[in-house]
């Protein structure tokens, strides 16, 4: 059965906003902390950003202050409202666990950022 899917990517200009959203199984989700990944082109998968089913954030330097990760637990969701957009942020963009223990991997979202 389907586990994670990922949507809200796109194309999107130097400075441009997206929001991402992740539909998660319930069973996973409200027991779990959830993160945020990027896989740009030719790269290894590095998590973006975290949150714990407490709402508790963690960001990689990177990203902080440009981006927001939130859940809805009653929605099983997960968001990531990402700001400033910059060409390094370039990449597919995919939800799962936070920690060792992973899901199988969605379809992720493909976000261009262009300069």
């Amino acid at each position: 059965q389907v586990q994670l899917v990922e949507s809200g990517g796109g194309l999107v200009q130097a400075g441009g906003s997206l929001r991402l959203s992740c539909a998660a199984s319930a069973i996973f989700f409200r027991t779990n902390a959830m993160a945020w990944y990027r896989q740009a082109a030719g790269n290894q998968r590095d998590l973006v950003a975290s949150i714990t089913r407490n709402g508790i954030t963690n960001y990689v330097d990177a990203v902080k202050g440009r981006f927001a990760i939130s859940r809805d637990n009653a929605k099983n969701t997960l968001y990531l409202q990402m700001n400033s957009l910059k060409p390094e942020d370039t990449g597919v963009y995919y939800c799962n666990l936070a920690g060792n223990t992973l899901l199988a991997w969605g379809q992720g979202t493909q976000v261009t950022v262009s300069s």
